[in-house]
């Protein structure tokens, strides 16, 4: 389950990959299709979050930054 870190608002567009910097702000860039490249990054909007160890942070759907613990270690 995630639970929301920050609340950032960001409308996604089409065509873009939107990401968690190492600034910990929200930045977006060309989705890479066949042989056409990817663009530089842009950033969004100015977060400022700080990654704790073990969890997976990520952009959802309503444009916030949320976090999720990440599994590791199963047999």
């Amino acid at each position: 389950m995630a639970e929301k870190v920050k609340n950032t608002g960001v409308t996604k567009q089409s065509g873009f990959l939107y990401f968690l910097d190492k600034n910990g702000h929200v930045s977006k860039t060309k989705m890479a299709r066949g042989a056409n490249r990817g663009g530089t990054p842009e950033v969004v909007a100015k977060a400022g979050v700080q990654r704790e160890s073990g969890w997976l942070y990520f952009i959802d759907k309503d444009g916030d930054i949320s976090r999720a613990k990440m599994a590791r270690g199963r047999k």
